[in-house]
């Protein structure tokens, strides 16, 4: 017998990605200087996509063991999706600015053609710019707030949440 363990697996996943979208949103840095903020959105940032996707895997196994809307499935699977790539670009864009003072310091780089230190320069750039990782964040709590409504009507119905019915007639879904 196959159980459906997709409702153990996908909740921390969701809240560590709200989490870091917040942090990484809100300037909590202004007011807590002290506080090493930059690690803390990288902690959650690694064990929230890691938990992703194994709350993708653990999804697709559920979409086989029960028999729901064929429409809303594909939909909360579509937002899911768009949920873990956002925050796994941004989870290689942490590790990108993590290594790119390396690979300029290493003997690689060093014999490297110019063509490629641009493109390192230019990536490095455009991935440390605040705006760039706030939309990128923002966008994923968008995404990951409509896959957990979503969710939650396929699992309780309509009564789940007090924004279902608008949600899915803005999706087309009602």
């Amino acid at each position: 017998m196959s159980y459906n363990i997709h409702p153990i697996f996908v909740h921390f996943p969701i809240a560590l990605l709200c989490v870091y979208s917040i942090v990484a949103i809100i300037p909590f840095k202004k007011w807590f200087p002290q506080i090493s903020w930059k690690q803390i959105e990288r902690v959650l940032l690694v064990i929230g996509v890691l938990g992703a996707f194994v709350a993708l895997a653990t999804g697709e196994t559920a979409e086989h063991l029960t028999q729901p809307d064929r429409q809303l499935v594909e939909m909360h699977s579509l937002f899911a999706g768009i949920s873990t790539w956002v925050y796994g670009i941004l989870l290689i864009a942490e590790i990108f600015v993590i290594i790119t003072p390396f690979l300029e310091s290493n003997q690689f780089l060093q014999r490297a053609p110019s063509v490629f230190k641009k493109v390192i320069a230019r990536l490095g750039a455009f991935f440390t710019q605040r705006v760039v990782l706030g939309v990128l964040a923002f966008i994923g709590f968008i995404a990951i707030s409509i896959t957990g409504l979503l969710g939650g009507v396929l699992v309780y119905g309509l009564t789940a949440d007090p924004f279902a019915g608008i949600v899915l007639k803005m999706l087309g879904l009602n």
